[in-house]
């Protein structure tokens, strides 16, 4: 897995282009469901431990919303998609179409609707990766964790003992042109050993 800090400029650019398809499908697809004009910012990639991944995410003890989801098909592994809990409830009223300041905790309903917005990006990011590798890729029914960022990035790891300890990261800004107002998330990738290998093979290629 540390074969994925040795990447070249040239090889990690095609890795972020790959990203950036995928959060373009994801905001186009997010804009047709919400009818509100949504822009993704281009995305930062990167690699390192997933240990480290409450630290990138948010303060520790911070809370977040995790929609963690498997990807099957040519590749195994798994993705989750994070957000601070604030974020979170921003996502949630935008798939409600509810102004803002309308959610203040997550419930059931706010859960469905971060679950619907996670599945929608998980679905973008696999579906760009899966273009540029010619492969099929697709995330199984997604499962759903609020708690803090040490603890949902530590519950994720232990569940997944067989991928290794690194992740690839996909840091996003979503911008609300309505709302005038940012929302970051950030989308962690553990492929298994054999996925990983073909993916760094591609992006060789590349």
């Amino acid at each position: 897995m540390d074969d994925v800090r040795n990447l070249s400029t040239r090889q990690l650019d095609a890795l972020r282009e790959v990203a950036n398809i995928g959060a373009g499908h994801a905001a186009t697809a997010l804009s047709q469901m919400t009818d509100q004009t949504i822009m993704i910012s281009v995305p930062r990639l990167s690699a390192y431990p997933l240990s480290e991944g409450a630290h990138q995410v948010a303060g520790s003890e911070e809370r977040v919303v995790a929609v963690n989801m498997g990807m099957a098909g040519d590749l195994a592994g798994a993705t989750t998609l994070v957000f601070p809990q604030g974020s979170a409830l921003r996502v949630a009223e935008m798939m409600a179409r509810r102004p803002a300041g309308s959610f203040t905790s997550i419930g059931a309903f706010e859960q469905s609707a971060i679950q619907e917005a996670g599945n929608i990006l998980g679905s973008a990011f696999l579906n760009a990766l899966a273009e540029f590798m010619g492969m099929t890729l697709l995330p199984t029914p997604p499962s759903f964790e609020v708690d803090t960022a040490s603890a949902v990035m530590g519950a994720f790891g232990r569940a997944l003992p067989g991928l290794g300890s690194l992740a690839f990261v996909i840091e996003t800004e979503f911008f609300l042109k309505e709302r005038q107002e940012p929302l970051h998330g950030f989308f962690f990738m553990l492929p298994d050993a054999a996925s990983l290998d073909q993916i760094l093979k591609a992006v060789r290629l590349a």
